[in-house]
């Protein structure tokens, strides 16, 4: 798999991701042990285990077409998932701490989050920074 193909599908799945934070019958009200959160405008639990708000699913949304438009060229799909593998490992690592889980009130990363954003940022590795990112492949040469 090819960085390109790793963008195109990470740009997908981070957009329906963005866009079902938003959809209520999605997402469920978060329970009242949940974490203090200062901009809790949309603060629920998407599939009952995820939890996002707003700014959350605004920054998925970002980067879902930041993926979709990186995966047209190598170069730049290559560079999506540098950066997004970078972007989530630090992620990870916040989420994991419980003072800096909530990015300081402004986005929940907790919970299954951190699973979720380690598989991302191994999966993107691979395309940035492995074998996907290796060479470009050559053009069809026509028939």
């Amino acid at each position: 798999m090819t960085a390109p193909s790793i963008a195109r599908i990470f740009g997908l799945l981070f957009f329906i991701a963005g866009i079902a934070g938003f959809v209520p019958w999605v997402a469920s009200a978060v329970p009242a042990d949940a974490p203090f959160i200062t901009l809790d405008a949309g603060y629920r639990m998407l599939a009952g285990i995820f939890p996002v708000n707003a700014v959350h699913d605004g920054i998925h949304i970002f980067f879902g077409l930041w993926g979709l438009l990186a995966a047209f060229h190598f170069r730049s799909a290559v560079f999506y998932c540098r950066s997004v593998a970078s972007i989530y490992v630090v992620l990870v690592i916040l989420g994991a701490i419980p003072i800096t889980n909530t990015l300081i009130g402004v986005a929940p990363i907790y919970g299954w989050d951190i699973a979720l954003h380690a598989v991302a940022a191994l999966i993107t590795a691979y395309g940035g920074f492995g074998a996907g990112s290796l060479q470009e492949p050559a053009p069809p040469t026509p028939a």
